[in-house]
């Protein structure tokens, strides 16, 4: 398995998913940490993390209230990043914005070897934030193994 400086969740808007992501994975115990870090597909102007999101990880002891949207750029696609989609549709737009650049971005259920992808909450209620949480919470409990596996 190849050796990540960095790596980007990245979610549609960067308000719920991905922070949620960063700050799972940022909780885990990693071999050798790299630079964890989301975005959006689609971010026309900072925002904070959505109150949903960031009530359902203080309920589990986590917090990105700090936290601002920020979209992906071109120079996120270098040597050594390893750029997870929260979704199939998520990666589509970004095979769609940035075409060739974009060929190695998987989903993170994909990337792990899950059957389901992660439901993105938005619109929803606090539980629908939780659902999605726990899932990710499963999901990023494998991505450390396999990111562990590597050292």
């Amino acid at each position: 398995m190849r050796h990540y400086d960095r790596l980007i969740f990245v979610s549609n808007a960067d308000t719920a998913l991905g922070p949620m992501a960063e700050a799972i994975l940022q909780s885990k115990f990693l071999l050798d940490m790299p630079e964890i870090t989301s975005k959006g597909a689609v971010v026309l102007f900072p925002e904070p993390i959505n109150p949903k999101a960031e009530a359902v990880l203080a309920g589990n002891g986590l917090t990105m209230k700090n936290h601002m949207s920020a979209p992906v750029l071109r120079e996120d696609f270098e040597e050594g990043t390893l750029i997870l989609a929260t979704g199939e549709s998520v990666r589509q737009k970004l095979c769609g914005q940035f075409g060739e650049l974009a060929g190695e971005v998987q989903t993170l259920s994909g990337f792990v070897g899950a059957e389901f992808e992660v439901y993105d909450p938005y619109g929803g209620d606090l539980a629908d934030y939780g659902q999605s949480y726990a899932d990710l919470e499963m999901l990023i409990g494998e991505l450390a193994v396999r990111l562990n596996a590597e050292e």
